[in-house]
This record gives structure tokens, sequence and C-alpha cells, in this order.
């Protein structure tokens, strides 16, 4: 542990996937800047071989093509990576179906179901070895010193207080310590949220017939079912028969549902899925997470900006939670690297309202999308079911607005 009052140039508060992916990053590309990342947990994540982590991510080949470039993607194949290249998405009251195919959008998939311990575990390792990063675990936040501005908008360091009453300070602070982000609350900084009324179930499941390598998403009136491919063996080409699922549904029905037996469980979320995969043969343990809408009125005060999940948490139904996270970090980066380029300190007001341009509004749409698509398919109005169902065969006949949402939303 450092000094009692130590300083650097960046902190980093948080390093699960997007804090790991923005130390990363930052790291590589600006070796002359001191980086101090701050992580609860007193331990890097492991990763589990002998199973499967329940919590995946869906990336698209924008989040891997920065993956590439720090040389992590190539590590993730090498262990456990499934590559899906067909989605079915069908409507349970009705008969709207749309159906996805890598081949006729002239790619080689659709995206990827990673692991999230084993993406953060890669991120981790990869981070603590830099050597213009000092890594603290176990390391808590108490307080947060706003800096004081000059007359060139520019700040003083920002200062933040440990538990252990240790002080780091930094001219620029990254909060990415999750949606229930301490930072944002020390701050202050205001958000804009409600409950869904709605909790995910997730877990690994076994299944009588083969994925096939597609992903699958049943629209019902209590909420979206999704079935996400994953690989035993690591570039293994014969089909599996082990899914992810994400399952959001009422809150009520989900706390019913976990109270299940596995058996009860087994049956009730083959039913369910229409049998998609024939019968669901077993389950992991299940894990049930309430779903909450957040997105903070401004990603940014002076000396301290928020990214991921501490800026941002959207409905899981189309998966691009994780995704617009990463967009941040890139878009983060590539600010700063702008701002040290032109001689400016990274915490100068004009950098972090570019930041905040570049991703607030492309969240907020995202958002907006998605709790529209939850509305649409929750409605009992018969009117809205033909319609929603008649708009989706409509789509699914056309393939050349089929390829631009892949390009637009798979593709990142």
């Amino acid at each position: 542990m450092p000094e009692k009052t130590a300083s650097f140039d960046l902190v980093i508060v948080g390093a699960g996937l997007v804090g790991a992916l923005v130390a990363l990053l930052l790291a590589r590309q600006q070796p002359q800047l001191r980086i101090a990342v701050i992580e609860a947990a007193d331990r890097l994540t492991d990763f589990d071989a002998s199973g499967f982590d329940p919590r995946v991510v869906a990336l698209t080949q924008t989040s891997v093509s920065a993956l590439e470039t720090l040389g992590i993607w190539s590590k993730l194949q090498t262990q456990r990576v499934c590559a899906y290249r067909e989605m079915d998405v069908w409507d349970a009251e009705g008969t709207g179906r749309i159906h996805f195919d890598a081949q006729a959008s002239q790619q080689k998939q659709l995206g990827f179901i990673v692991e999230n311990s084993l993406l953060v575990m890669h991120l981790q390792q990869a981070m603590s070895y830099a050597p213009n990063v000092v890594l603290m675990l176990g390391a808590k936040v108490k307080n947060f010193t706003p800096p004081k501005m000059t007359a060139e908008e520019t700040f003083s360091h920002t200062q933040l207080t440990l538990e252990t009453e240790q002080v780091i300070s930094g001219q620029l602070v990254l909060a990415a310590d999750g949606a229930n982000s301490q930072m944002r609350r020390l701050a202050q900084m205001a958000t804009r949220e409600w409950d869904y009324g709605h909790s995910a179930i997730v877990t690994t499941i076994k299944t009588e017939k083969p994925h096939g390598f597609t992903a699958r998403q049943r629209f019902m009136s209590d909420g979206p079912l999704a079935f996400l491919p994953l690989q035993q063996a690591a570039k293994a080409e014969q089909d599996e028969f082990q899914c992810s699922i994400v399952w959001s549904i009422e809150t009520e029905k989900a706390q019913q549902l976990m109270a299940l037996s596995d058996d009860a469980f087994c049956a009730q979320l083959t039913r369910r899925s229409e049998a998609c995969l024939g019968q669901v043969l077993s389950i992991d343990q299940r894990f049930c997470i309430p779903l909450r809408q957040r997105h903070a009125l401004a990603y940014f005060v002076p000396g301290l900006v928020l990214l991921g999940d501490a800026a941002h948490t959207i409905h899981p139904l189309a998966g691009q939670g994780v995704n617009i996270g990463i967009k941040d970090a890139l878009a983060l980066t590539d600010e700063l690297r702008r701002a040290l380029q032109r001689g400016l300190p990274i915490a100068h007001m004009a950098t972090l309202r570019r930041y905040q341009r570049a991703r607030k509004a492309e969240n907020l749409m995202m958002m907006l999308g998605m709790e529209g698509f939850k509305q649409l398919f929750a409605s009992d109005s018969i009117l809205l079911r033909w319609l929603r169902n008649e708009g989706v065969r409509q789509v699914d006949r056309q393939s050349l607005l089929k390829n631009a949402l892949v390009n637009k939303v798979l593709g990142g």
C-alpha cells in the first residue's frame, strides 16, 4: 500500500469489467500517466473452468475489436468463447418471428458469448502487470473532496479519503464502481431512475437438443426469456447442449420460480420456452437480480467522471449493457488522448463535456428504445399485439432492413 497521502494523474474507482478495461487502455496508450485503481474486493477475480459462470456477456464486434488491440481476445479464445451465428426472436402472443443469420449479413458470426468472470480475470491480470498502474485491493472510498477551479477551467487535484484514512489524489477520478456507485453518491450526482418491477433469473441449463450456435429470445407479456449458447471447449465445432438463460419476469413471479425445486423449474422453463430445445434436463444454481433503470443526469462534475453502470443501467433484454459500457471506456480514453495531444489538462471541462456529448445521447436513445420495446411486448391490447406481430413479420421479410439491424445493434 502506498504512503498515507499519494498523488496520481488518474484515479479509477472500480476494477470490474469497465474499470479494468479503461485502466488497461489508458496504461497502454498513455504510459506517462500515473494511474491508481481502487477496488473494494480484496482479491482479483478468479475463473472456475469446471463449470459455467452464470453471468455471461454478449459482445459485439466493436467490443471484440477493443479486446483484440489489447491482446485479451486471443487469450479468451484459447479458453471458452462461444460465437453465435444465428438468432431467433419470437412473440409468445402471436405468430411474429424474426430470424437473423450471420451468413445472410456476410459475417462469420453475429456476436460472442463470454463468461463474465473469464473476461474480467484477463482484464484485471493485464491491468495489474502495467508498470504505471498501482492497484489497491480491499480499499473503499469514504469521502470525496472536489477540486478547486482555476481561471482556465482546470482544477487542483481531486481527493479521495479511504476508510483507512489514506488520502489518494488525482487530476481526474473515473468512477466505474457499478450501478450502486459510491462515487456517484458521494459526489451528489443526481439520477433519473425507476424500478422495472422485474427481476432477472440467471443460470446455466442443459437441454435435450443442441443449441446450434443460435441465440433465442421469446417475448412474453410478463417478460422476455433468452437462451444464450455456450461452448464446452475452445474452438469445438460440434453443437453443444449448455445455454445461459436470462429470464426477466415480474418480481413476484420470479420469487415463485426461485422457490421451485430444480425439476419443477426445468419443467416451467421447458413450457415457457415452447420446448425450443426440447426438454430442459438440468440447471445450475439460480440467481435472481432485481432490475432497475438508472441514468445519471450528468456524466461528470469537476474532477470526476462516470462511466459504465455508474452512469447508466439498462434492461437486459437486448444484452447491450456491457457493450455500451465498453463504448464509454473507448470514448473517454479517446477524449483524454485528444486533450493530452493538445496540451490540455486531462480534467479540463472541455474534455469532460466532449465525452458526455459523445456518449449520453446514444446511451439515452438505447435506454428509451429498450423501455419502449419492453412496454410494447408487455401490452395486452389486441390491436398492439397484431401490430407488433405484423411488424416483426414484415421486418423478417426485408433482408436489407434485417442486415441494417444486425450491423447497428449486434455490430456495435
